[in-house]
């Protein structure tokens, strides 16, 4: 439980400060415990970015299984609707995952965990749909929308599900 509350604290911190402002010592402040024990759970800072970037990941994904439908249109919409509500909530900067990769291109324990989140909101995406030949473009409409939210805001979702519709149609 402590290793979860860590990771979730540091989200936030990752989330609202970025990646590159953060130092170990604001990163030990941020998680509330000594720097012992975040060193036990997490014995670097890119450790750090990958417990808070999985910790993300699992509360992303209960986010979007809350909403589901037996009709696959109604079912995919309701992931962006997420995606809408998850940005305004929990991404005023931009998608996290993203953000990490830029932070540390060449972290190959930072890549990996980014590759893993995006793969499984493409199998998310595929289910939902009901069309595992969609999935990449729907993917991808996912993402743009995610990264045009800190300029468009809802514009993007709104725009994101229309297209959504035009091809799921």
């Amino acid at each position: 439980m402590v290793k979860d509350e860590i990771a979730g604290r540091l989200e936030i911190a990752f989330s609202q400060h970025g990646f590159a402002q953060m130092s170990v010592a604001e990163l030990k402040v941020a998680s509330g415990v000594s720097l012992r024990t975040l060193y036990r759970y997490y014995p670097s800072k890119e450790s750090m970015v990958i417990g808070a970037l999985e910790h993300r990941h699992q509360r992303y994904l209960s986010l979007l299984d809350e909403e589901q439908s037996s009709n696959p249109m109604d079912s995919v919409i309701a992931i962006f609707d997420g995606l809408g509500q998850w940005m305004e909530n929990n991404a005023p900067k931009g998608c996290l995952s993203m953000n990490a990769l830029a932070a540390f291109p060449h972290n190959e324990e930072v890549n990996e965990a980014v590759q893993e989140h995006k793969q499984q909101i493409v199998q998310l995406l595929a289910r939902r749909s009901a069309s595992p030949e969609l999935a990449m473009e729907l993917f991808l409409i996912h993402e743009g929308a995610s990264l045009a939210w800190p300029t468009m805001g809802d514009q993007a979702i709104v725009a994101a599900k229309n297209v959504v519709r035009k091809i799921l149609e």
